[in-house]
């Protein structure tokens, strides 16, 4: 044998190499580490945090955090102590970075976030502090971005304070009624007041907010009227605001600064001429960079048939275009945006009920049907984005009424199923507001349903709320100034044209004036600031009529056609920058 290893060898031109490297070797290591830890073998430092003992390797947290590594590696005295007392960092944060150091494994949720960035930031852990700043974005909200802001700006977290200051700036007209507006300290409202890019329709939403914010405590808040007035562009509200509101206040009267900050804009509007001479900040328009939401209605049954064309409206144009085609007609279509993403979900093709999904990049104007499908074929589906997450709620499959929910991951391209409805809804509509998805009326298959039913992601259960006061089926739902509104939509008899809101805080539904057209099958979404309800059928025929809410005078008001006429068409709002060029 020798020897015929011998002859291979010396025929071989050079030496022969089995170069390996093990997949396995780096998990089974810390694997082993951690077993070790938890066994309390041959650990080498006792971590005292709060009231608790964490017995770790140094080895293994020097290679996972500098701040360690500079600690057992330098000269400071921890670098011999056995025990060392780690302050200003929760116990409990602590115990989870720890774990992650040895299994890499952590799980982020509202109940921990506040107390694991600030650990990770302090133990130089950069990965999880991007995990929970990227948790946060996700959680961001009219009612919370203010707080997520400043948060963000406490623990020096740059890109997410951009991140929340621009959405507060885009969504501003939301952001004034919650009550964390009220709550600001002075210098981070004349931070967000300040801004060029803030999203309003006039100045005067910027006026009527300051003054919201200074008589929400007027006895402490009057000192700061000047200042805060000062980052209103009075001069471009309209000069019958400025005399006959602003003016007018009491408040300002009585304040030598805000008086003068008043003629000042009277100057401005009385005597063009002078212009020139009035330059800064208080003297130019406002110009936010992504006020130019976009609405798309995808899809629907028009004319007899399943169609798969989709038109785009830019309500700065007040017009309506047409857009790639989807590359299948799909009518009872689910709808949402992830990512900037337009995702249509299932439907019906005048055929067969679809399980496919296709996804709409507005930046190239393109649809790809690489996203994997649902477990089950689907029309009359309601969909929504939570937490990045894109859920199908409900619908029929042919066969049945469904109440089964599953939720797509775009980070793995997977559909999971998750804790069924309590009822079987078709034509259910889907909202998400406060970190919950609700599932709003539809029908049982037998007829429709008032009831309306909440997910809860962090328990993975669904639970009862008061029901709507009418039944709907095939209705529109949006959720507009913190609240989910639901109009039209079709009860035993008829197509209707009532609408009803609900308020989280009371558990309550109340009516809301009626929409002029009746519409069942109508697309509801909310662009800028405004509540739109798309298509539809009024009993007799398909709408491409659109009405607009507006909440000041309580009413609709029509506001243009599209191409096509849609029923059971899917909508969904795309943020672009208002300077694009779309699809001349």
């Amino acid at each position: 044998m020798g020897d015929i290893i011998n002859l291979e060898l010396e025929r071989s031109p050079t030496p022969q190499r089995y170069e390996y490297t093990s997949e396995k070797h780096p998990r089974h290591v810390m694997e082993a580490l951690n077993l070790l830890r938890k066994r309390r073998e041959l650990c080498d430092v006792v971590l005292i945090v709060g009231n608790r003992k964490i017995l770790v390797h140094r080895v293994v947290l020097s290679a996972c955090s500098p701040y360690f590594y500079a600690m057992f590696t330098g000269e400071l005295q921890e670098s011999r102590q056995t025990e060392i007392s780690i302050q200003e960092i929760d116990e409990h944060a602590m115990e989870m970075l720890v774990d992650f150091a040895y299994t890499s494994h952590i799980v982020v949720e509202e109940s921990n976030v506040q107390v694991l960035l600030p650990a990770a930031c302090l133990l130089q852990m950069t990965e999880i502090q991007d995990v929970c700043c990227e948790f946060l974005k996700r959680q961001l909200d009219p009612t919370n971005c203010l707080g997520i802001r400043a948060f963000a700006d406490t623990h020096s977290c740059q890109e997410l304070l951009m991140y929340a200051d621009k959405y507060t700036q885009d969504r501003f007209q939301e952001v004034i009624d919650s009550e964390e507006f009220l709550l600001l300290p002075k210098k981070q409202l004349v931070d967000i007041i300040s801004s060029d890019e803030l999203n309003v329709r006039s100045e005067e939403q910027v006026y009527n907010a300051i003054m919201a914010w200074v008589k929400y405590n007027v006895a402490e808040r009057r000192q700061y009227l000047r200042d805060v007035l000062e980052h209103v562009r009075l001069s471009q509200l309209s000069a019958k605001f400025l005399v006959g509101t602003v003016g007018s206040d009491l408040l300002i009267k009585s304040d030598e600064t805000c008086r003068d900050l008043v003629d000042e804009a009277k100057n401005y509007l009385l005597l063009p001429q002078e212009r020139a001479q009035m330059v800064g900040p208080r003297f130019r328009p406002r110009k936010p960079v992504r006020r130019g939401e976009v609405l798309f209605a995808v899809g629907g049954w028009c004319s007899g048939d399943a169609i798969s064309s989709v038109e785009r409206y830019d309500p700065q144009s007040n017009e309506w275009r047409m857009v790639a085609p989807m590359c299948k007609r799909r009518c009872g279509v689910g709808v949402a945006v992830l990512n900037d993403l337009l995702y249509a979900v299932g439907g019906h093709d005048g055929t067969s009920y679809l399980n496919s999904i296709e996804r709409f990049d507005p930046h190239t104007n393109q649809w790809s049907s690489d996203v994997a499908p649902t477990t089950s074929c689907r029309t009359s589906v309601g969909v929504a984005v939570l937490d990045g997450f894109l859920y199908a709620v409900g619908g029929q499959d042919g066969v049945s009424c469904l109440n089964f929910v599953e939720r797509y991951d775009p980070t793995t391209n997977r559909w999971t199923t998750v804790s069924p409805m309590g009822t079987k809804r078709l034509g259910v509509a889907v909202a998400v507001l406060g970190g919950y998805l609700y599932a709003v009326g539809g029908s049982d298959g037998t007829s429709p349903l008032n009831s309306v039913e909440r997910y809860d992601p962090r328990t993975n259960r669904w639970c009862q709320v008061a029901p709507m006061g009418t039944r709907r089926k095939h209705l529109g739902c949006a959720v507009y100034n913190n609240m989910i509104y639901a109009v039209g939509g079709r009860d035993d008899t008829t197509e209707l044209s009532s609408a009803e809101r609900y308020n989280p805080s009371t558990n309550q539904w109340q009516p809301i004036v009626a929409m002029t057209s009746r519409r069942s099958g109508v697309g509801l979404a909310v662009v800028n600031g405004l509540l739109y309800a798309v298509g539809g059928f009024d009993g007799t025929t398909y709408l491409k009529t659109i009405e607009v809410f507006d909440p000041e005078k309580n009413q609709w008001l029509l506001c243009g056609s599209m191409n096509y006429r849609r029923l059971g068409g899917g909508v969904g709002v795309v943020r672009m920058a208002h300077h694009e060029n779309f699809y001349r």
